[in-house]
């Protein structure tokens, strides 16, 4: 296994129902708030924290992406492309692109996040999580929880002393930040569509997953309000 945390991929295939009608003619994760496109933020804060691979999975308005951000050559990253013709859901989409993901069939620790999510974490501070994951006889995941926000206010799972689990508390949201394991994924066939919950749900209960509390700036951008939101605070923070 790859030990060194250099790939990531961002999750961008969805179709961004509640974002109509703006995702009508736009991927959701290239609407723009405080003068960039929130799949360009990612990608910046992806890159300034040494990532050299960047896979964007698409499907809806997918060549949208590939017009719009290129090779990545202007971050100085690589930006791969994973082309779904109907959208995978996430697990789906992790399986379809292991080729990308994995250095000639070895198995890759990878960041993945959600390209219509804003936040300022530090994701240069996952590599050590990364090196336990990689090193591990099974595989397993680590999650970044945020606090519950208003429209989740029950959370998802519950965190405590670094261990979520199904039950318990405190409970907090997944951020849709967190590390994997490609191992975890080898068994589904390319072109699957299969969700994600299944697969937490499975390695939480054996006790494989380990996570964090971030409590910085997070925004799951699901609406046209909570886009105009967030670009009026990016706006008024850029003024001098």
């Amino acid at each position: 296994m790859t030990h060194l945390l250099t790939k990531a991929m961002i999750f961008a295939a969805g179709r961004g129902e509640r974002m109509r009608p703006l995702t009508d003619i736009c991927p959701k994760p290239l609407l723009e708030a405080g003068g960039k496109s929130l799949i360009v933020w990612q990608i910046e804060r992806l890159a300034a924290a040494g990532f050299e691979t960047i896979v964007i999975n698409h499907a809806w308005l997918g060549e949208q992406f590939e017009s719009a951000l290129g090779d990545g050559s202007r971050w100085g990253v690589r930006l791969a492309y994973s082309a779904e013709g109907e959208a995978l859901e996430t697990a789906g989409g992790i399986a379809q692109a292991l080729p990308l993901l994995e250095d000639a069939g070895a198995a890759q620790v990878f960041l993945g996040v959600a390209g219509d999510v804003y936040c300022e974490f530090d994701y240069a501070r996952l590599r050590e999580h990364a090196l336990r994951m990689a090193s591990a006889a099974e595989p397993g995941m680590h999650l970044v929880m945020v606090p519950n926000p208003a429209f989740h206010p029950a959370g998802d799972f519950a965190l405590a002393d670094g261990k979520v689990s199904l039950d318990g508390s405190p409970r907090h949201t997944f951020g849709s930040i967190a590390l994997y394991d490609t191992r975890m994924f080898r068994d589904l066939p390319p072109g699957t569509r299969r969700p994600l919950t299944p697969y937490y749900r499975e390695a939480i209960g054996a006790q494989r997953v380990s996570g964090e509390l971030y409590e910085g700036i997070w925004e799951n951008v699901g609406t046209p309000a909570q886009l105009r939101t967030l670009d009026e605070a990016l706006r008024s923070r850029a003024r001098p």
